[in-house]
């Protein structure tokens, strides 16, 4: 794990992170929220819920989080945890700009957020990051960047970025849709004074959705810590939504087939850092056993079965509802 911050997380459930898009707002295209989240999603009661999946990550000995801008209040919630536990000093974060969130704490709002890479939106939200992060940002990240993103060709956005880095802010970028993988290798093309930009990429990267494996390999390869998110595919590999075969793979294990989700991902050696998007302690921990699971051939062959392309995979995350 080259992210130096993260080379030094020693634990053993340190290739694991927390993800906080699903609890730091209320409405999110995760399925089964109804059963996981209480009817009252007000900002005190996300909060509480947010505060109690750090203490438990940070318990177990999950050393990364991340955030963004556009996760409704996730930056601040995070960022009072860290006040109250003065002694996580150890805990990497990493948050990313590039989407303004929009919904006025509603679950459905009909724009959720507005996606904007310019440099003025670069240098108001990393103030506003900062503003609540303040020294602990480890990692800043362009959101889901595009092969078509203007933040590709922006000469003076790489400038401001490389600053950044030269301060000790890692500076990474996350991919995302059908074309992730385009993405990712017009990503590792940029330099600045001849020195590559990004030091980290974060893409999907799950059973159902494998096309960016490649690039993510060649993006480890070059040097990047590779952050994997959605490896349960928004809950279509989690619980009873699962497929039969995911199911029967965690039941012959013992466990659940969201740990079986997540030991797929790990089973990839550019992997770095996995995210967990839990939104309870149950289903955190159940996350946390998926290194316990030996994929042989024989498993991997038959969840090799599940693939989807990219853009059928794409066109259903897209149709999910926020909820």
């Amino acid at each position: 794990m080259p992210f130096t911050r993260l080379n030094r997380a020693t634990t053993p459930t340190s290739h694991i992170g927390l993800g906080l898009a699903a609890v730091g707002r209320p409405g999110y295209i995760t399925l089964r929220r109804d059963r996981d989240l209480p009817a009252d999603r007000g900002v005190d009661t996300l909060r509480a819920r947010t505060h109690e999946l750090l203490d438990a990550a940070y318990a177990q000995g999950v050393r990364y989080i991340d955030a963004a801008r556009s996760y409704g209040r996730a930056e601040e919630f995070l960022a009072e945890w860290l006040a109250a536990r003065p002694d996580a000093t150890d805990m990497v974060i990493g948050s990313k700009w590039g989407y303004t969130y929009t919904a006025d704490w509603q679950v459905d709002a009909e724009t959720p957020e507005v996606k904007d890479h310019a440099l003025a939106a670069f240098e108001r939200q990393y103030g506003e990051t900062t503003g609540l992060l303040g020294d602990r940002l480890d990692l800043y990240q362009i959101h889901s960047l595009t092969a078509d993103s203007p933040a590709l060709g922006d000469k003076d956005l790489h400038a401001r970025l490389a600053e950044l880095a030269a301060s000790g802010t890692t500076v990474g970028f996350s991919a995302s849709g059908p074309a992730q993988a385009e993405a990712i290798r017009a990503a590792l093309a940029v330099t600045v004074d001849g020195e590559p930009l990004f030091r980290t990429v974060q893409a999907t990267y799950n059973a159902l959705e494998t096309s960016a494996g490649p690039a993510l390999s060649d993006a480890h390869d070059a040097g990047l810590t590779v952050i994997v998110k959605e490896a349960m595919a928004n809950g279509r590999l989690a619980g009873t939504e699962a497929p039969a075969v995911v199911q029967e793979i965690g039941a012959d294990a013992g466990l659940d087939a969201d740990a079986v989700a997540l030991a797929l991902v790990l089973h990839q050696p550019w992997a770095g850092v996995v995210l967990s998007g839990a939104v309870t302690v149950t289903q955190l921990a159940a996350n946390l056993h998926s290194p316990l699971l030996d994929l042989d051939p024989e498993r991997l062959d038959r969840l090799s079965a599940l693939v989807e392309e990219p853009e059928a995979y794409w066109r259903h995350r897209a149709s999910l509802p926020w909820s």
